[in-house]
């Protein structure tokens, strides 16, 4: 049996973007610790077909899954979909703002809409959601908001400037958040995930080239797999991380720590 302080089992969550890859991860994981979790995304087909494939998990550990569909970038939106959300669970115990997308081109021959898109969907859209929770767990004086971040909020690398840039503003937002919200007895922090192979991912780990200099600058010598996000998560939405704020954790395999 785990230690009482990891024990979620009850509680609520929202998982944003989680029909796939990393939040389908968490969602699951979530799920298996026995949350009730609502999954999200802005295709409705595939926030269904996410939540028939968890159905079974939830089912297992005696909780439940659901749905909501909406577009982080848009406040009304976003209300609607967070209030969507507490009338399916009730109040909302944790929040994982996952929500996110990526644009590979070169700084000079990207478009002005371009970066927009993935500023608005990466950062706007976690203040969106995240203020949008937050103003119903302030008033319960409770709350985990996990944002995920990436190693990118630290590292640098050509051809990802509007993501890298991103990223670098939620690991701040995540400390806004714990400098505004911890006195009323929120946790506000993040996950920061080095290289994973997901469906997003899956053109870079074909790449002979890539590939390797993956291995290469990562310590542990491979790509991370999805479940291995998960105990990091767990931390951060139990009471094991009462005290802990405004923090990221590097879920990388070391290359944050090296050369």
């Amino acid at each position: 049996m785990s230690h009482h302080v990891f024990d979620i089992r009850g509680h609520t969550a929202l998982v944003t973007g989680s029909s796939r890859g990393i939040g389908r991860a968490l969602a699951q994981g979530l799920l298996e610790a026995g949350c009730a979790v609502v999954l999200h995304g802005r295709d409705p087909a595939a926030v269904d077909r996410a939540g028939e494939a968890l159905a079974d998990t939830a089912k297992r550990a005696g909780s439940s899954v659901h749905g909501v569909v909406f577009d982080v970038t848009d406040e009304k939106a976003v209300t609607a979909g967070v209030t969507r959300a507490q009338d399916a669970v009730g109040a909302l115990d944790i929040l994982v703002n996952n929500a996110g997308m990526q644009h590979r081109m070169a700084l000079l021959d990207l478009t002005d809409d371009a970066w927009h898109r993935v500023l608005d969907t990466n950062l706007t859209g976690a203040f969106l959601v995240g203020r949008a929770v937050a103003r119903g767990m302030v008033p319960r004086g409770r709350g985990k908001i996990v944002n995920v971040c990436s190693v990118q909020a630290e590292l640098a690398r050509p051809g990802i400037a509007p993501y890298a840039a991103s990223k670098g503003g939620l690991k701040m937002l995540t400390k806004s958040m714990a400098a505004e919200w911890a006195i009323s007895g929120l946790q506000v922090n993040g996950i920061g995930p080095g290289y994973f192979e997901t469906e997003l991912t899956r053109s870079l780990v074909e790449d002979e080239q890539f590939d390797g200099w993956v291995r290469r600058r990562t310590p542990a010598g491979r790509w991370g797999r999805l479940e291995e996000l998960v105990g990091a998560l767990l931390f951060l939405a139990s009471p094991a991380s009462d005290f802990v704020n405004g923090q990221v954790i590097y879920v990388d395999g070391g290359i944050s720590s090296v050369l």
